[in-house]
């Protein structure tokens, strides 16, 4: 018994790593999904697959058989005019064009001998048409009535506003349900552009995405938000834009604003429904792109916004809306719900000042070869290597690799996926540095609960076991869980930064508060205990040198390493351009503050620094006369001397 089952077990190895046996009598390998056996020893895909491997007959049963594409290259199947090729798992098919239809009455064909598509001409068709012209005339009416808009108060205008919307959108949509084999109706004239989509076949043959466009804006949402799940019959999307309904429900109608901000409508208002269910709530956001009535805005706020009906009042609301992307001729929002749709721009009062810009940039740069030069400090002086170093060397790192990711990639926008890297890069390093400003707290007030013995060996121990798994660890898992919970909101349309939709920014001013506060603790702890530890001194110069300096290190690392960032979140009212420039100034020389309190202060760098720029005559000559005992001065500077004689 055992005969037949080591031959099958045998087959088996043989068939997974690719071994094809001609004369044995196994059966044929278990072939996978959309593939036959062959010849009882090898299998191949079936018509209108390949597989992945790329070869035609295999044995391995892993293998995995994909549909071929035929209505794209290299294949590209050709069905004729007025029509398009339509790919299906396994095959294809070809259909005609919306608005044309086969004189067969067939819905498909296979190739472009049999394509009879003629354009529809039928009475529904021009009914349809008919229909659709009274409800924009109707619509055009009532907006040319200075009546109904001339009482002036807001609330009565929003009102009336709601009340045309909606009967708009009603009738379009039922006109579009009232002619089904027309798929798609167009309308356009002075005042209003309308487009349908009609869907009576749960979306077999459509494409899963609907793109509608009228004059020069766009609606795309998928084909299962409009076929609503089970509905019998057919569904149908519309999308209307008002040429000048922007007129009366204009940027007045919108509070989600600072007061000192101009805000003006840049895009005409427009409508999305989906019928016959008025259902708008999606399964997935739709995608609206808007062209901007002004080109090339000055404005550096750009707000998506849906008129949001409230009983008998209307405004402009962000809920459910996001910005995806802008450029000097169109706005592109995300929206999570269907209505009518704009996009407003806001001119602050406080417009970009160069002079900010050039403060920024040299004095980072000057912050780069600051920190370049304490990491090489820390790195190469001997007589400082302990754990503050170490601490010190590891923000130098974070701070410097930030300023310099800041400096070159801060607004590379072009690209979204770079974009969101970039500012998952810049949240990162940014985090670390804080961690790291915490970790130097941490380490200060321990060593001056400690202060008679500044290398304390249990402190030293605790920060060596603690420092890098919390100082590159802690900020990867905030990072990790911001980038897993809304990675679209990492960059901007203007930076490569963290947006601030959905309170996102607080993945970064989060942490960054409770930094600064528990630095502050840690300030206020260290002069408490410097104060005691002074008190009980004899006038020790040394330790009292000890004391000024973590007092200094302690002051440098809260007010200037941290809430100096501070003043980045109070940049508003009368005093924000004031802040503006402490905040740029403050934190564009933090690497200059670093390398000034843990370098140039430090009597140990000083002695190392002033060995190093010691002239190397001296030094040699030093070297020289101690190798040749006292008497040698003399023969050195006649060997001096017999040189300066040889070379001039």
């Amino acid at each position: 018994m055992r005969g037949p089952s080591l031959l099958q077990g045998l087959c088996v190895l043989l068939s997974l790593s690719g071994v094809m046996i001609q004369k044995a009598n196994c059966a044929c390998p278990q072939c996978p999904q959309n593939a036959i056996c062959v010849n009882n020893t090898d299998c191949t895909c079936n018509p209108g697959y390949t597989s992945q491997s790329g070869d035609k007959f295999f044995t391995y049963p892993l293998e995995i058989c994909q549909d071929t594409d035929e209505c794209k290259p290299p294949i590209s199947i050709y069905c004729g005019l007025n029509a398009e090729c339509q790919n299906v798992p396994g095959s294809f098919y070809c259909r005609c064009d919306p608005g044309y239809k086969l004189l067969s009455g067939n819905t498909q064909f296979k190739n472009s001998n049999e394509n009879t598509c003629q354009k529809i001409t039928s009475s529904n068709t021009t009914k349809g048409n008919k229909d659709l012209q009274r409800v924009v005339e109707n619509f055009e009416s009532l907006l040319a009535n200075e009546t109904l808009w001339g009482s002036g108060e807001q609330r009565k205008v929003a009102s009336k506003a709601t009340s045309i919307l909606q009967t708009m959108e009603s009738n379009v949509l039922e006109t579009a349900l009232n002619a089904p084999d027309q798929e798609i109706q167009k309308l356009q004239n002075n005042t209003v552009a309308v487009e349908t989509r009609v869907v009576t076949d749960n979306c077999s043959k459509e494409r899963n995405i609907f793109n509608l466009k009228v004059q020069m804006n766009s609606l795309d949402i998928h084909c299962n938000d409009v076929i609503q799940e089970n509905l019998q019959g057919p569904s149908a999307v519309i999308f209307i834009a008002y040429s000048s309904l922007g007129n009366i429900i204009n940027a007045t109608f919108f509070s989600q604003i600072n007061e000192e901000e101009r805000v003006y409508l840049n895009s005409q208002v427009v409508s999305a429904a989906i019928g016959p269910k008025r259902n708008t709530s999606l399964s997935r956001p739709v995608i609206l792109s808007f062209q901007h009535v002004k080109m090339k805005p000055l404005s550096k706020k750009v707000f998506c916004v849906f008129w949001e009906s409230t009983g008998e009042d209307g405004h402009w609301s962000r809920a459910g809306c996001f910005l995806v992307q802008v450029n000097t001729s169109h706005t592109t929002c995300r929206c999570t719900h269907l209505s009518s749709f704009a996009v407003l721009m806001a001119f602050t009062n406080q417009e970009e000042d160069p002079a900010l810009a050039v403060i920024t940039y040299v004095g980072l740069s000057l912050s780069l070869l600051c920190l370049l030069l304490a990491a090489l400090t820390f790195l190469l002086c001997k007589a400082i290597q302990n754990t503050s170093t170490s601490l010190h060397l590891q923000l130098s790192l974070c701070l410097f690799l930030a300023h310099l990711l800041f400096l070159t990639a801060i607004d590379r926008t072009e690209n979204k996926v770079l974009c969101a890297v970039i500012a998952g890069a810049l949240h990162y390093l940014y985090l670390a540095s804080f961690t790291w400003m915490l970790l130097e707290g941490l380490h200060l007030f321990l060593t001056a609960r400690n202060l008679t013995v500044v290398n304390y060996s249990g402190v030293s121990k605790f920060m060596k076991w603690l420092m890098f798994p919390v100082g590159y660890g802690v900020p990867a898992v905030i990072v990790g869980i911001s980038a897993a919970s809304r990675p679209h909101l990492y960059g901007t349309p203007e930076r490569c930064w963290l947006h601030l939709e959905q309170g996102f920014i607080w993945g970064f001013l989060g942490p960054v508060c409770v930094i600064i506060c528990a630095n502050l603790a840690f300030f206020l702890l260290v002069l408490w205990n410097l104060k005691k530890k002074f008190s009980s001194l004899n006038s020790q110069v040394s330790t009292i040198q000890n004391i000024r300096m973590l007092t200094l290190k302690a002051a440098a690392l809260v007010l200037i390493l941290g809430c100096t960032w501070c003043l980045g979140i109070v940049q508003v009212g009368p005093a924000g351009r004031v802040m503006g420039y402490l905040f740029t100034i403050l934190n564009s020389l933090q690497g200059a503050f670093i390398f000034l309190v843990y370098c140039l202060l430090s009597q140990q760098v000083q002695k190392w620094f002033g060995n190093i720029m010691k002239p190397k005559s001296e030094s040699e000559i030093y070297t020289i006369s101690s190798r040749l005992g006292p008497d040698s001065k003399h023969n050195v500077g006649n060997i001096f001397s017999g040189q300066v004689k040889r070379k001039y």
